[in-house]
Parts: structure tokens; C-alpha cells; sequence
């Protein structure tokens, strides 16, 4: 029962947690996003530039957004003005924060399912 209790809070939390989420206008009829093109990752061209609320993303909100990166990325299959990553940020620290992020997401997952009591 403790388990499933957290389980549920865990989901609340995450939930609650997406009012965080970037969000961008992306337009579905443009030809470039239907196709899949293999290249390497480019520069941003968003670097240090501020969104259009004044900021800029850095090592906290790249935290916080890889920590939310699950629910987005299935909020953004039906949402597409939701965006998983947000490009306005400083860079390398945004980076940092937002792989921290996923990978206590995905920490805290692994530790919580899985693990059966033997008796």
C-alpha cells in the first residue's frame, strides 16, 4: 500500500511540476518537420538570448526541466506548443542541469519499481 501511495504522489508531483514546462510555437505543415534528417547536433542559435518572458534558462531550470522530461515528451504528442527543452538558455550549464535532471528521474524510477521482497 506505501508503495502505491507514493507512487501516486510521485505522479501528482510530476504533474504538478510540467506547469514548468517550455513551451514553443512549432507549426506542423512546415515540410521540415516531417522528415527525418541524420546530422550532427549544430550550434543554438537561442544561446543567451532571453524568451519572450525576459529570461534565461540556466542550471536550476535545466534541473527542473530533465527532472519533468517523462510527462512533456507525452504531454508534447498531443500538445505541440509543449516543448521538452527549452532553447532559450545559457548553454553547457542548462545542459548539465537538464541531464542531472533525467537521470534522477529515471534514478528514482528504477529504485522505486522493480524490486520485489523475498520471503
Amino acid at each position: 500500500m506505501k508503495k502505491i501511495l507514493g507512487f501516486v504522489l510521485f505522479a501528482i508531483l510530476l504533474v504538478t511540476m510540467t506547469g514548468c514546462a517550455t513551451g514553443s510555437k512549432v507549426t506542423l505543415d512546415d515540410k521540415s518537420n516531417k522528415e527525418i534528417q541524420f546530422t550532427t547536433p549544430g550550434p543554438n542559435p537561442e544561446v543567451d538570448k532571453p524568451a519572450d518572458n525576459g529570461h534565461v534558462a540556466g542550471f536550476g531550470t535545466g534541473l527542473v526541466h530533465g527532472f519533468i522530461s517523462l510527462v512533456t515528451l507525452i504531454i508534447s504528442f498531443f500538445n505541440p506548443d509543449i516543448q521538452m527543452y527549452e532553447v532559450h538558455n545559457n548553454g553547457p550549464m542548462y545542459n548539465l542541469g537538464f541531464l542531472l535532471g533525467a537521470i534522477v528521474l529515471f534514478a528514482v524510477l528504477g529504485f522505486t519499481g522493480g524490486r520485489r521482497r523475498r520471503r
